[in-house]
């Protein structure tokens, strides 16, 4: 059944409309915000596969180039592997909306989104939350949406909804945040160092906004939507949970008392399988449904301990934070190293600087665009005692490098003043909750390392809940298992005066203003915490960079001397390359970059590039070299293709019968610059320099 809905939200129309196009899914809106049209569709099997406890939901957003009118680049000619922002967004989605699927729902399901037009003031990617969302809604497939999303900005102290391109330059807040009606469920976006209440301010705003949008999704499905599928989720037999839990606590409590990941979970699954096995026999065929009751005895003592006794499995209060530790300094020829570890989880960031040549270019529907800084986030299997094969990085690995970056990325130094482009590695060596977190602080310190003259230290904590009824326990620095167990993964990045990234999945509903306050406030009394011990490490950065680096050097040269240094066909460039094997880039203001870790080398091609553009002053001295005699004089080149007109009058004191008789071709003489006219026409005097060096002597 076709229907159409249109709402004016933040100041723009926006659309969805269902029944025209990919009838054959289970599900599919097409959502129009702007001159910005995305398709999403879903469809989930009928038949679930076998022996499988979880959801096998894929998540693909793509961009086709048409949208934005553009041929892709390549040989091929088509889209290929998917982009950074495809990666980035397909995982927005998915964290939003895999959530709200009933619990025990195995039905293998896809979500795929495809960019049709992009007008290149609205990003696609909040209108693809919310076109998924309604395409979720119309659908058969059960889901406990729906879910809008805004992008939110902050302009001159001001929010701003769903903010253009122009407003999104001047921003200082940058949020995407997707809600149920009734709580947060997921956000990510970073900000300016701002302040933690600026940024509560913005998330519940941000909510408020959303209420067209889940009115407007609620009419779609009245009006188009299919009857949902019958589920009923999966519920634990109450005898056989009693069974197991008379059998798993006792031995539990000593389990959980393991203060070692590894050893800890060696020790829950062995206590799981040895449950499973005496009670088959009592429970025959029903192996699935005795380790799910294992799973449900664990998740809920660790919980109970938390709200009622504030106590972790590691031992740990609700705000302690894991032992902590930090070191610089720990490779020798990398620009810049640091190793930080917080309790198993463990981070070893490297820098590298290199020149405008090493800028990564991004051809985006958005439009072209260079990068001068990058983090990259590697996540080897061995990190966790697992073995894995070896590919390329996977969509949390990049999620995790865009978090890290985004944290690090306000406070680096404007280009003007650091005219390097910047790459940070992060390898984490090991992991048991947080290694985003990890590489934010390790990163940080690798920059001081570096000598990278960054604005402040910036460090990350993650934040988790535990929330059952009206109790509620916010936890400081969780572990990978409370994460698992829990009901919220906050991720929060920032300096000592603000919050400069942040990441937020949430689980359950109902999260209220006063407990994200809590949160957030938490999170700063930790990341001051990190920062002194960061400090101690490295208290700023280090005045020079490495001395294995490139230095580089800032010229400014008259536009309209570009050609002279790069010459015709760039003969005069690529001459001073080869002989100075100096990295030479010309921007078209006259900015000339001078890249070398040779000084010598430097120095040479600075000398080379300053006697090339160099204008002729009147009154100033200048070494020569005669070029050509005349009758009437010589012509004298001062700098590299420029000559002046040394008059046979000029000479000498005495009159000069012959040019021959005081200078020759191929001499090297001092002369005086007398004038220069408006065609540029150089008059020159070895008769005045003379004088004058011989009264500088005297």
């Amino acid at each position: 059944m076709y229907r159409k809905l249109e709402i004016q939200f933040a100041g723009r129309p926006l659309s969805l409309e269902t029944g025209r196009l990919a009838k054959q899914a289970h599900g599919a809106v097409l959502a129009q915000y702007g001159d910005t049209i995305v398709l999403a569709t879903v469809v989930s099997a009928y038949q679930g596969r076998e022996k499988i406890d979880f959801l096998p939901l894929t998540v693909d957003y793509q961009e086709r180039t048409f949208a934005a009118g553009k041929i892709p680049g390549g040989f091929f000619k088509r889209e290929g592997r998917p982009s950074e922002k495809e990666i980035l967004t397909s995982r927005l989605i998915d964290r939003s909306m895999r959530p709200l699927f009933p619990k025990g729902y195995d039905k293998e399901t896809q979500i795929v989104v495809t960019v049709l037009s992009a007008d290149r003031e609205n990003d696609p990617d909040m209108l693809s939350l919310i076109a998924t969302s309604a395409a979720l809604e119309v659908s058969d497939i059960p889901h406990s949406g729906p879910v809008a999303a805004v992008r939110m900005g902050r302009v001159d102290g001001k929010l701003v909804v769903n903010p253009g391109l122009a407003d999104m330059e001047k921003s200082d807040v940058a949020m995407v945040v997707a809600a149920k009606p009734d709580s947060i469920v997921m956000l990510e976006g970073g900000a300016d160092v701002v302040d933690e209440e600026a940024i509560l301010e913005a998330l519940f705003a941000a909510h408020e906004e959303m209420r067209p949008v889940f009115e407007l999704q609620e009419e779609l499905r009245r009006l188009a939507g299919k009857p949902k599928r019958d589920f009923t989720p999966k519920v634990i037999d109450p005898v056989l949970l009693a069974a197991v839990k008379d059998r798993m606590s006792a031995d539990l409590e000593a389990a959980l008392k393991i203060s070692g990941k590894k050893e800890r979970n060696t020790a829950v699954y062995a206590l799981s399988d040895r449950v499973v096995g005496e009670l088959e026999p009592r429970f025959p065929e029903r192996s699935t449904e005795l380790a799910e009751a294992c799973e449900k005895v664990l998740r809920d003592r660790v919980r109970r301990v938390i709200l009622e006794q504030d106590r972790r499995i590691d031992d740990r209060s609700s705000t302690e934070i894991r032992s902590l530790s930090a070191q610089v300094q720990v490779l020798p020829r990398t620009h810049g190293s640091a190793i930080f570890t917080r309790g198993e989880t463990q981070a070893l960031a490297t820098v590298t600087l290199g020149t405008s040549a090493d800028e990564q270019k991004i051809d985006a529907l958005m439009g072209e665009r260079y990068k001068k800084f990058m983090l990259h986030y590697n996540f080897p299997p061995f990190s966790t005692g697992e073995v894995k094969f070896l590919r390329g990085p996977s969509r949390r690995e990049i999620g995790h490098g865009a978090l890290a970056e985004r944290a690090l990325t306000p406070v680096l130094p404007p280009e003007e003043d650091f005219p390097y482009t910047i790459r940070v590695v992060s390898e984490v060596l090991e992991s048991n909750g947080s290694s985003s977190m990890a590489t934010v602080c390790g990163g940080s310190l690798a920059l001081f390392d570096a000598g990278v003259p960054v604005k402040a230290a910036v460090a990350g904590v993650a934040m988790g809940l535990v929330k059952e009824g009206e109790q509620v326990r916010v936890l400081t620095d969780i572990l990978g298992d409370e994460d698992h167990l829990g009901d919220m993964d906050f991720k929060v990045a920032g300096t000592a005066e603000g919050i400069t990234a942040i990441q937020m999945d949430n689980k359950v509903g109902g999260v209220t203003r006063d407990v994200m306050r809590q949160a957030l406030h938490q999170a700063r009394d930790a990341r001051l915490f990190v920062l002194s011990v960061m400090q101690k490490a490295l208290e700023q950065p280090r005045k020079e960079v490495s001395a294995y680096a490139p230095r580089i050097v800032t010229l400014r040269i008259k536009p309209d001397k570009i050609r002279d240094v790069i010459g015709p066909g760039g003969k005069v460039i690529r001459g001073l390359v080869e002989e100075t094997g100096c990295k030479i880039d010309i921007e078209d203001d006259g900015t000339v970059l001078i890249a070398s870790a040779d000084a010598a080398a430097m120095e040479k091609a600075i000398s080379s590039i300053q006697a090339i553009t160099a204008e002729p002053e009147v009154g100033r001295i200048y070494r020569g070299k005669v070029r050509k005699i005349v009758e009437f004089g010589a012509f004298v080149e001062i700098f590299p293709g420029t000559d002046g007109l040394l008059h046979i009058s000029q000479l000498a004191k005495e009159r000069v019968r012959r040019v021959e008789d005081v200078v020759h071709e191929g001499d090297e003489v001092m002369v005086k610059v007398l004038d220069v006219d408006r065609s540029g026409k150089i008059r020159l005097s070895l008769r005045e320099a003379q004088e004058e060096l011989e009264q500088k002597g005297k």
